[in-house]
Formats: structure tokens, sequence, C-alpha cells
């Protein structure tokens, strides 16, 4: 037993608790964690301080779920805060590389999946195991760049940051779980970290919109973290503008799986899709959620929801229920207090780039130092691994505390047109060589 969770105390009734540690059991077939019990809290965890650690394990990882690793990750159930500002609980994997010590500390790097689903098939605390199912979930392709930032000696903690039940497109509740999931990474006392390590977060697409609500969150939510630096690549700011774009495309699926999950947290949207959406696009709503990324991708190409509706779905969506929805889920009402890099394509089919170039203006409004990189050549997908190399300097120094020069720094030069993007592409490329033949990470003692 991990006795590293100790008596917590809060305004309300004293909860004490130990964190009950399992250990590895190799080549275990890992449950979906809608099936696996440790996800399921326990009785009185509501009373421990957000980021308590509820019950930890030692779990396997490999690329695809096929090819094993030789890091050994442990997975942490934590107390955290839903949207609405009530206790909840999620996990967060947190791996740490070898020699790492209280006297011998490190960084950590909390960095964000695309989970971009309503299925916990995608949750990464599953998709990375070994033997998970989860063809489909871009997590699993993450692998790759979250190797990348162990490399470089930082521990590195990847929160299921939609909570329990799959909430995408949720507000607030990312950042809790993100921050409640570094919190938890630093109090477990079995893994070593500093608990005043500096802490950085990183996360593309639907990754950088939760890093977002982190970055706008932490300064009232979790002062206790020293959070020297956000990378917010191409965020979702306006997940209402996307959808409207991106309905009846090849990407269709995407926004359709925001509003399945929504309507679980906003009544009145969940009221206006019953009284309005025909049964076959209820169906299909239900069908969503147990699909992971691609598959639903795949499933929606080219479709309209409008046509599941029994009014214009203009109408709809300038409905006062909707519009709420949409209002509270946008980016840019709190101004981050780290440092922040903005990562977007100007010629984005997924994200506008209006949206972020408003969402930057925000945060410098605001008094965020915001260094903006506006790639005038890449499109969504590639940017991400193109401008890796980038995002890891720019980490590098916030984790060495160099100054930034200025407020708002705005570059264009296109990352493949960089000469050191392919001195840091063919360093990656060595990472990934050693992913697939799951040579990449030494396994940290237990």
């Amino acid at each position: 037993m991990d006795t590293g969770s100790l008596a917590i105390t809060t305004t309300g009734p004293e909860w004490i608790g130990r964190a009950p540690h399992e250990e590895l059991q190799p080549k275990a077939r890992p449950l979906l964690p809608s099936d696996d019990p440790f996800y399921q809290p326990p009785p009185g965890y509501q009373h421990a301080v957000p980021g308590t650690v509820l019950r930890s394990r030692d779990v396997e990882l490999a690329f695809l779920g096929l090819i094993p690793q030789r890091a050994t990750a442990t997975q942490l159930l934590y107390r955290t805060t839903d949207m609405h500002g009530k206790p909840d609980a999620a996990a967060t994997t947190v791996i740490v590389p070898a020699g790492v010590t209280p006297e011998h500390p490190c960084p950590v790097l909390s960095y964000q999946c695309a989970i971009d689903a309503v299925t916990s098939r995608c949750f990464p605390s599953y998709a990375l195991r070994r033997r998970a199912m989860a063809l489909g979930s871009l997590a699993q392709l993450e692998l790759l760049l979250i190797t990348a930032a162990l490399v470089e000696g930082w521990a590195v903690s990847i929160p299921d940051h939609e909570g329990r039940n799959g909430m995408w497109g949720a507000p607030f509740e990312p950042g809790y779980c993100i921050l409640d999931g570094v919190r938890a990474a630093l109090g477990a006392e079995r893994l070593g970290l500093s608990p005043s390590a500096p802490v950085a977060l990183w996360g593309y697409s639907g990754g950088g919109l939760a890093t977002a609500w982190a970055a706008e969150l932490c300064a009232d939510y979790a002062p206790d973290l020293d959070i020297v630096g956000a990378v917010l690549g191409s965020p979702v700011g306006d997940l209402g503008h996307a959808f409207r774009r991106l309905n009846g495309t090849f990407l269709a699926g995407l926004p359709a799986m925001v509003i399945a999950a929504l309507a679980h947290v906003y009544p009145d949207l969940d009221r206006v899709i019953n009284e309005h959406a025909n049964e076959e696009g209820r169906a299909l709503l239900q069908r969503l959620e147990r699909m992971t990324t691609v598959g639903a991708i795949i499933r929606m190409v080219k479709k309209d929801v409008g046509v599941y509706l029994d009014r214009p779905l203009e109408e709809i969506l300038t409905m006062p229920e909707v519009q709420h929805v949409f209002d509270s889920i946008r980016l840019g009402a709190t101004a981050p207090t780290p440092p922040v890099l903005i990562v977007q394509a100007a010629h984005d089919y997924l994200i506008d780039v209006d949206d972020i170039d408003r969402l930057a203006d925000a945060y410098c409004a605001g008094g965020a130092d915001v260094t903006y990189h506006r790639d005038a050549f890449n499109e969504h997908l590639l940017l991400h691994p193109l401008s890796a190399p980038m995002t890891l300097r720019w980490l590098q120094d916030r984790f060495a505390r160099r100054p930034l020069t200025d407020h708002l720094v705005r570059t264009k030069w296109p990352t493949m047109f960089n000469p050191a993007t392919y001195i840091g592409m063919a360093r990656l490329a060595v990472i990934a060589g050693k992913v697939l033949t799951g040579k990449a990470m030494h396994r940290r003692p237990l």
C-alpha cells in the first residue's frame, strides 16, 4: 500500500484515507474506464482537497496498444472539480524519467492529448496502455511527442482532461482536471517529484483547448503551482463558430460529438435536442458517444445535422438556450498569468485562424505574455509535429526561466522553411524509431 495520501481537511467534514496502490500486472488486458473499478472514487472523497491522490497503480504502455514500451507509468485517481464547482474524480497517467528523486528533481509537463471523443476508449489512461483496443484514438499517436518530452528529462502527466464522463467541449472542467492532475503527481510520494517543481502545459487541437482552460484558470484555482508556461496548439477558441464551419464537411463528426457531450451537462440544450431533433438524429448522437474520434469522423463525412431537425439549423443555433452554451464554452474571458505560446496554421481547415487571432489579442489586452506563431504555410494536422521542435525549445526556455523579450511576439515564417525544424525533426525521427521498436524509454525502477 502507498500511504502517500495523508489526512486532509477542508471547510467540510474531515476526510482521512489511504491511497491504495496496485502493483504492475504484466500483460493484463485493460478494462475500459467506464467498466474499471479503479476510476470509482472511494466514499468520502468529496471532503479531500483538490489534487488528493485517491488510489494509484502501475501500468504498461504500448504504442497503438501493440508495441510495448520500456517505461512503466503510474496512474493516479485524484479528487478534482467538475464544471459546476462540485467534487469529482479524474485520472492521470504519469511517466517519470529514471533517477528522479526529491533530491534530484525534474520539471513537470502536463501534456493534454486530443481526446476529441466522448467514449472512454479514447481516454489516454486507457488508449496508451498495452493491449488497449483503441483504434481511432488520437492519443495513441501522441505517445511520440510525450516520449520527446521524456527524453528532455521532464516528468509527464497525461490527464483524462474530459473527466470520467467524456465531457468534450465543457468549460472549466478540463482546466480543473489538468491542474489537479499536476497536484496529484507532485503529491504522490512514490513518484519522487519535488512539490515545488516548475510546471508547464502543452496540448494541440482538442488538447490545446483543454490547455487553454488550465492556463486561464490556474491563477485563481491553483496558485500553489509554479506554472512557467503553456503551449496552446490550435486551441479551438470558439466552438460555436467551429460547429458552423465544420457541419456538412468531411469533419462534421467532430462538432456533432461535442453536441452529444454537452447535452449531458446543459439541460436546456438537451431539451432543445429532444424537442427539435427527430428519432434518427437522437439515435445518431447516442451512437457517436460510443465511437472513437476517427470512427465518428468516418461515420459523419459530409453529413449536415440540419436534416435531423424540424426547423432550419440556423434558427436552432440562434435560440437563446443554444447561444448560452456557445457563449459559455468560448475561450478568452480571462487572460492567462503564465506566458503562453499559441501555435496556429493560417490555412487551417479545422480551426478558423481569425478565431485564434482574436484569442491572442484578448489575452494580450488582458496583460498576458503571448508568443503567437501564426504559421503562414501549414495546415492543421501537419503543423503539430512540425512545430514540436519549436515548442520544445520554448518550453526549455521557460523551465530555465529565461525572460521573454516582448509582451506580444508574432511570428509568421513557416516552420517548414526553418532549418531548425529539420534538426528537431531528425531528433524526433530517432525517437519515433525507438518507440516503434519498443526501445524509446528506459524502465524506471519501482
